[in-house]
């Protein structure tokens, strides 16, 4: 690579490519929104419709007249900054340079997806009490690594939990699972893998089927400690529940002024907000001994 043959808006969208590929968490959320992107501040608008009423029918009887939908509108705000900042000097890139840098961008963008990922686990804050199974201290066991368990009848409860709250079933659904809990279910035959389905496991996580979600593995599910048995918050849902909107802002190449290289910085610019609560489920759960 060349500082005269760089071109941001390329490298933004080749960023953008791979942020879509290695999101789990942002990749299941809704993304209808309104606005541009340009700066840190920045809010975009995210429409939705009122509930249209259902009336009772009686025969030779007018009905009434046709209602005004309503809509709603709620704000998203650009909060979060994310950045790289590498360079690669010319010694010991002088005949690999494209490659490596392809590489460097390549792995900038898969930082950035990570970290933006552990921001929205940590969400699940915002999940209703009344959709969440155990508590923090007194976390669900999932069942163990050696023989098995009820992890697949943990997934069942919250998807209770969303039929109750009107959730659609959609075919949306989604759960987000740490390893041990993947391990879990591959022991449970009522869990359909990725493979089962004719899919490989792709890129942004996706394992398989499982009551009714798509099941999605991620080392960022949130945990309440550092030792193994601490309990892990797992969350399932439906895109409906939550909004998120990204923009590589900035993508530049520069020379250091104190280093004989190329440096690229970036920058992403983006907004999260859960808007619909009782449309998540929260799982405290933890693994037995092996």
């Amino acid at each position: 690579m060349s500082l005269s043959n760089f071109i941001p808006s390329v490298w933004s969208a080749r960023i953008l490519e791979t942020l879509n590929t290695t999101h789990v968490y942002t990749n299941l959320m809704n993304r209808d929104y309104e606005g541009e992107i340009s700066a840190l501040g920045d809010t975009v608008k995210i429409n939705s419709i009122g509930r249209v009423t259902i009336g009772t029918y009686t025969k030779n009887t007018d009905i009434s007249a046709a209602e005004t939908l309503t809509d709603a509108q709620t704000t998203l705000t650009i909060d979060t900054a994310r950045y790289f900042n590498f360079q690669v000097d010319d010694i010991d890139a002088a005949q690999t340079k494209p490659k490596v840098m392809d590489a460097a961008m390549r792995d900038a963008a898969w930082g950035l997806a990570d970290a933006i990922d552990l921001l929205i686990a940590g969400l699940y804050t915002q999940v209703p009490a009344a959709n969440t199974q155990g508590t923090n201290g007194a976390p669900v066991v999932g069942g163990s690594l050696t023989a098995g368990s009820a992890m697949y009848d943990l997934l069942v409860n919250m998807a209770v939990d969303l039929d109750e709250s009107n959730v659609p079933d959609d075919g949306n659904r989604f759960v987000v699972v740490p390893a041990w809990a993947h391990g879990v279910m591959l022991k449970d035959n009522r869990f359909i893998n990725s493979t089962e389905t004719g899919n490989q496991i792709r890129a942004n996580g996706f394992i398989g089927k499982a009551a009714g979600f798509n099941v999605y593995k991620s080392n960022n599910v949130t945990k309440s400690g550092t030792a193994s048995t601490d309990s892990h918050r797992i969350i399932a849902g439906h895109p409906m529940a939550w909004s998120y909107a990204e923009q590589v802002s900035e993508v530049e190449a520069y020379r250091p002024q104190l280093r004989f290289g190329d440096a690229v910085k970036g920058l992403l610019l983006c907004g999260y907000k859960v808007v619909r609560p009782t449309a998540l489920a929260l799982l405290y759960a933890k693994t037995a001994a092996s």
